[in-house]
């Protein structure tokens, strides 16, 4: 790998560049919180090939949402559906609004 691939990685959302602490760090929770909405199927972080958890801009990004739930009294299981159930929207109101863009056309 060159050093322009690595350069080019740092701009990839999915690119699982975070730690376990690091992410924690940066959203201000605990790595027990990042560990609960693993097990709630929220987030899926990829793993180093020491086992670690690595964590995603997208998926820090998602666990903020869960926390910003969790921190108005939403149980944790119910931001983790929240959430869920958000992306999945967006989503298809992307989907939707392509679709009509190609049948504008």
């Amino acid at each position: 790998m060159t050093a322009d691939d690595s350069f080019h990685r740092l701009d990839d959302d999915d690119y699982p560049a975070y730690t376990m602490g690091r992410a924690a760090e940066m959203l201000g929770t605990t790595q027990g919180f990042l560990r609960a909405i693993g097990e709630a199927r929220l987030i899926t972080p990829l793993r180093s090939t020491g086992g670690h958890r690595r964590y995603s801009r997208y998926q820090l990004r998602i666990a903020a949402r869960a926390r910003e739930l969790v921190d108005q009294g939403t149980p944790i299981d119910a931001a983790c559906r929240i959430v869920i159930l958000e992306d999945q929207l967006e989503e298809a109101q992307r989907i939707n609004a392509e679709h009509h863009r190609t049948t504008d056309r």
